[in-house]
């Protein structure tokens, strides 16, 4: 059993910070993942990128448009370009002069958190990705506190089946590729992101509910909900029997589980 299994099978519910602590920072940036361990969340979610030179950063969207003050690609920039932008102003000008990140930077900021659990999404969706960013994870010693992610089914099978790691999806409707049958997506998860929010587009999409909690732990896959960021939606996601809160603002997640002591305290204090 490895530290995800250990933590994640239990009865408390685990909270992540989405993106760090987006409600509050630029989203994906350093501060805003310091500021998420701050408040003591057990989880990191952050999504991955894959510049034209290679290096592995963490952004969530393929392109630079919504979260900088540039436009353009991630995969056709080089990391100088990349950083030649800034990530933090369109949050608030008090954010100005942020950048984005590289893995191996936020990995080098979160070391000293021993106990910190990570869900690692693949956005730039290539194996060569998968690869740079796994061995990344393993150098830093990370890939055993890892859950990977991914919309594409196709590279979720990649990563279950080259490296045998805990892959989390989403239910059918929200995937691309995705395999029915025995040995499909489903046989590949150890958990699944559920939204609980309609999307606007996609009214087949499923939200969060009783039934299909019970639907995914009847194959044994752990149910997980995002984003719960008020007291009602914290209490219909504990209702409903969401193991895992993927939270913009874990404020209200990390409060009312510790007050009805159903949050663990995965992670310790940073080591001297």
């Amino acid at each position: 059993m490895n530290k995800i299994e250990r933590v994640l099978n239990r009865d408390e519910i685990v909270v992540a910070g989405h993106r760090g602590m987006k409600y509050f920072y630029p989203e994906n940036t350093l501060l805003s993942i310091q500021e998420a361990l701050n408040h003591g969340v057990d989880m990191l979610e952050i999504d991955l990128n894959l510049t034209r030179d290679k290096h592995v950063v963490v952004i969530h969207d393929n392109t630079i448009d919504r979260t900088t003050n540039g436009k353009g690609y991630v995969h056709d920039m080089t990391l100088e370009e990349l950083k030649s932008y800034d990530a933090g102003s369109y949050k608030g000008k008090q954010f100005e002069g942020l950048k984005v990140p590289t893995l191996r930077e936020l990995c080098q900021l979160c070391e000293p958190y021993k106990e910190l659990l990570f869900n690692v999404e693949i956005k730039e969706r290539t194996h060569e990705t998968v690869d740079l960013a796994f061995e990344i994870l393993r150098e830093f010693g990370l890939m055993e506190r890892c859950v990977f992610t991914c919309f594409d089914a196709s590279i979720v099978a990649y990563m279950f089946d080259s490296y045998g790691v805990k892959c989390q999806g989403f239910p059918k409707e929200y995937m691309d590729n995705f395999v029915d049958g025995e040995n499909g997506t489903y046989s590949k998860l150890f958990a699944v992101g559920i939204s609980m929010t309609p999307s606007e587009t996609k009214s087949e999409r499923r939200i969060l509910s009783k039934e299909i909690v019970k639907e995914f732990e009847d194959m044994g896959i752990e149910p997980w909900c995002y984003c719960p960021d008020d007291d009602g939606m914290v209490e219909e996601a504990i209702a409903c029997g969401a193991r895992l809160m993927t939270c913009n603002n874990p404020l209200p997640a990390l409060r009312i589980l510790k007050e009805k002591a159903l949050h663990p305290r995965c992670i310790s204090a940073p080591e001297n």
